[in-house]
C-alpha cells in the first residue's frame, strides 16, 4: 500500500484578486470534503496568501508560494523571500516552466530557492519538464537528469526526502499548445525521476519522495495519471480556477483510493 500521501496542489497562476479569491476558496470548501489520505494546497498570487490564510480551513487546505526569493532578507526591492513566507505556507513551487521561460530562472537560481525552501521549513515542489523541441530531439531524459541534479544538489538525503517533484512536461501545459502527455509516456518518466533520486541518495530518498504530474489536467482526465504506479497526485493549471473541476479533481483521487484500498 502507497504510504505517501495523495497530493493534489492548485497553481492559480497571475489569476484573481483578494476578493475573487475569496470566492473561489467558499466554493471550493462547500464542495470538497476532508479526505485523510489526500493533501490539497492552493497556490495562490503572493498578494493574497496572507488574507486567504486567515480564511481557509486547515484541515481542508494548505497554502503554496507561487515563487520566492533566495535570499532571506536583504537590500532586494520587490521581491518576498522564503523567510517571509515561514508563517504563511507549508509548500513553495520552485522552478516552474514559466518562471524558467518567461523571468529566465537558472538551474543555479532554483537549487538556491529549493535550499532555501528547504532552510525556512518550507516543502519545495521542485517543477521539472522539457520544451517540445526538447522532447522532439530526443532529449528530455538528458533536461531532466540536470534539472533534478542540479535542484538537489545542495541537499542532504534526509531533506530530500521532503522534497516534492512535479513533473510537467512544457509541451503538455495548455499555455504552451497543450498536447496531451499519454499515461504510458508520463509512466516512463516518473520511473525515470525516482531513479535518478535512487542513484543521488539512495533508495529510502527515492521512495519517500512525493512525485507529482501537471500538464493540462482535468477532472475528466486526471484518473488516469493518478493511476500510474509512482504517482503522488496532480498539479492542477486552468482547471484548478473552476471550482466544480477542481472538486472533481479530489473526488477522482479519492475514488481511486477508495477502490484500491488506500483511503483507510
Amino acid at each position: 500500500m502507497n504510504q505517501r500521501r495523495t497530493l493534489i496542489v492548485a497553481n492559480w497562476k497571475m489569476h484573481l484578486n483578494t476578493s475573487q479569491a475569496s470566492l473561489l476558496v467558499h466554493r471550493l470548501h462547500e464542495r470538497i470534503r476532508i479526505h485523510r489520505n489526500i493533501e490539497v494546497v492552493l497556490a495562490p498570487s503572493m498578494l493574497v496568501l496572507q488574507p486567504l490564510s486567515t480564511q481557509i480551513d486547515r484541515r481542508k487546505f494548505r497554502l503554496a508560494a507561487q515563487n520566492a526569493y533566495q535570499k532571506d532578507e536583504g537590500a532586494f526591492t520587490g521581491e518576498v523571500s522564503f523567510t517571509m513566507l515561514q508563517d504563511l505556507v507549508h509548500y513553495a513551487l520552485i522552478g516552474h516552466s514559466e518562471r524558467r521561460i518567461y523571468f529566465n530562472e537558472s538551474l543555479e537560481e532554483i537549487r538556491d530557492k529549493v535550499a532555501a525552501a528547504i532552510r525556512n521549513d518550507i516543502t519545495p515542489i521542485l517543477c521539472i519538464g522539457e520544451t517540445q523541441h526538447e522532447h522532439k530531439a530526443g532529449e528530455t531524459k538528458q533536461v531532466l537528469h540536470d534539472q533534478i541534479v542540479t535542484a538537489l544538489s545542495n541537499l542532504t538525503a534526509a531533506q530530500v526526502k521532503e522534497v516534492v517533484i512535479a513533473y510537467e512536461p512544457v509541451w503538455a501545459i495548455s499555455t504552451f499548445g497543450g498536447t496531451l502527455a499519454k499515461p504510458t509516456e508520463v509512466q516512463h518518466i516518473l520511473d525515470f525521476i525516482r531513479h535518478q533520486v535512487s542513484q543521488l541518495y539512495g533508495a529510502t530518498a527515492a521512495e519517500a519522495v512525493r512525485v507529482l504530474y501537471g500538464g493540462s489536467v482535468d477532472d475528466q482526465i486526471v484518473r488516469g495519471y493518478l493511476e500510474l504506479e509512482g504517482c503522488d497526485g496532480a498539479l492542477v493549471g486552468g482547471a484548478s480556477l473552476n471550482y466544480q473541476k477542481f472538486a472533481g479533481i479530489i473526488d477522482a483521487a479519492h475514488r481511486l483510493q477508495t477502490e484500491t484500498g488506500d483511503d483507510a
